[in-house]
């Protein structure tokens, strides 16, 4: 039956399912933290029986993910005393491996995401701004300093990803601290694409500084459009970067 006969609402209900298996979504998962530099080159994956307690999956489905993973030369399975599966973070490897995942996503997706992430991030800073102790703001800073001093893609995104999940934090709703925490976990490794040059850098981190100035002040409308304009500028430089795919 065509969507047009339950109104344009409807769209987002009968949206396409996400197809991947549960192997596939542990994949991704272990994929991405290599991407991000969670996991370091030469890290050892906890055993096979302790990565399923941990994903709440069998242990033929962290097989299955792992075996995916050696394809892609992203670890390396040694047997006997001393052996297990290690991680091979390589550059090369980490931008290919975000790339390919930007380019399974269409303009419309990044912009749905886009929405996603700026109403989660501008109204988790409004209340940030209505809540804030002192020593909250003096936490938020401290955040920013980190992310102003931080070296490399790598460690510039998961400072910014602390910043975001403090301002949730600050605004006292557990509510929006988990879906903070989950969308940094899903925007991650593509937002790794757009903290690679120096002044990319340095405009994130003055994007930064405002919205704790404002969170200071008590301005939630400011902290606000200070929020969601940081996040309308990492969604447009994902759509730049998405775009030159294509050509």
């Amino acid at each position: 039956m065509a969507l047009r006969f339950y109104g344009s609402g409807a769209a987002a209900v009968f949206a396409p399912l996400e197809s991947l298996s549960r192997s596939e979504l542990v994949a991704r998962r272990l994929t991405d933290a290599i991407a991000l530099g969670l996991l370091p080159d030469a890290e050892q994956l906890p055993g096979e029986a302790d990565l399923a307690g941990i994903f709440g999956v069998s242990t033929t489905t962290i097989r299955e993910a792992l075996s995916s993973l050696r394809l892609r030369g992203l670890i390396d399975t040694r047997r006997g005393r001393g052996g297990g599966s290690f991680v091979r973070a390589q550059g090369k490897i980490s931008t290919e491996i975000v790339r390919d995942r930007l380019d399974e996503l269409s303009l419309a997706d990044l912009r749905d995401l886009g929405d996603h992430y700026s109403a989660i991030a501008g109204t988790a800073a409004r209340l940030a701004a209505e809540r804030a102790t002192p020593e909250d703001v003096d936490r938020l800073t401290g955040v920013c300093d980190a992310l102003e001093h931080a070296e490399g893609a790598g460690a510039r995104r998961r400072a910014d990803a602390q910043f975001h999940i403090e301002v949730a934090a600050t605004a006292q709703s557990t509510r929006l601290y988990r879906a903070e925490v989950s969308l940094q976990a899903e925007v991650g490794t593509l937002l790794w694409l757009a903290f690679g040059d120096d002044e990319s850098h340095r405009l994130t981190v003055q994007s930064c500084r405002e919205v704790v100035a404002a969170i200071d002040r008590g301005d939630s409308e400011a902290a606000r459009a200070a929020a969601e304009e940081r996040v309308a500028d990492s969604t447009a430089r994902l759509i730049d970067l998405r775009l030159t795919l294509d050509d």
